[in-house]
C-alpha cells in the first residue's frame, strides 16, 4: 500500500512501495525461474525420447527390408499421453532411482500423475534404465541419511510399502553398497 506523507508546507504526497516488494513481482519471478528450471532439465528428457523415436523408426525399416517391400512402412504416430508418461517415467528414474514397479504405480496413482494403465504400461516397456543401478543409489541414500544396516536396506527395498525392486536387484545394491 503507499503511504500518505505530509511535508512542512502541508503538501500531501504518495509514498510507493518500491516494486521488489510488490506480490506480483515475486510470482512473475517464480514463474519465471520454474519455466528456466522445466527447460534445462527437458533437454535430457528430450533426447531420450527423440532417440526411441529414432530407434523404433530403424526397426520399422529393418522390417520393410525383410519383406522386400518397396513402398514404406507407415510410421505409427505415438500418443501424446504415452510420450508425456515415458517423460515423466525417465524423470522419475534418473533424478529419483525408483524401481520399474514404483515407477508404475506412481504414474498410474489417483494420488500422482493419473496416466491411464495403457500410457505407464507403454512408459515401463519403452523406459531405458538400470534397474540394479537405481537399486544401488536408493541403498546409498539409505545408508547415509538414515543409517540403515544392510539388511534394513535390503527389506526396504523389496518391500511393496517401499520401494519395490526385485530381489535380484536388492542383492545387487547390498553387494555393491560399500564398494
Amino acid at each position: 500500500m503507499a503511504k500518505k506523507i505530509k511535508d512542512e508546507n502541508g503538501n500531501v504526497y504518495v509514498k510507493k512501495k518500491p516494486f521488489y516488494k510488490k506480490w506480483w513481482v515475486w510470482v512473475i519471478a517464480v514463474l519465471v525461474l520454474f519455466f528456466i528450471v522445466d527447460s534445462l532439465g527437458g533437454s535430457d528428457k528430450d533426447t531420450s525420447t527423440k532417440t526411441g523415436k529414432t530407434e523404433a523408426k530403424s526397426e520399422n525399416k529393418s522390417t520393410t527390408d525383410s519383406t522386400e517391400s518397396n513402398e514404406p512402412a507407415p510410421e505409427k504416430e505415438v500418443p501424446v499421453e504415452y510420450t508425456s508418461a515415458l517423460k515423466k517415467a525417465n524423470s522419475y528414474a534418473k533424478l529419483m532411482f525408483m524401481s520399474k514397479i514404483g515407477i508404475q504405480n506412481q504414474l498410474t496413482s489417483e494420488y500422482g500423475d493419473k496416466f491411464s494403465p495403457e500410457d505407464a504400461q507403454y512408459a515401463i516397456d519403452n523406459i531405458k534404465a538400470d534397474w540394479n543401478e537405481n537399486a544401488l543409489k536408493k541403498a546409498e541414500s539409505y545408508q547415509k541419511t538414515m543409517s540403515m544396516s544392510p539388511e534394513a536396506i535390503r527389506d526396504q527395498l523389496t518391500s511393496e510399502h517401499g520401494e519395490q525392486f526385485t530381489q535380484e536387484e536388492a542383492d545387487y545394491a547390498i553387494q555393491h553398497l560399500n564398494k
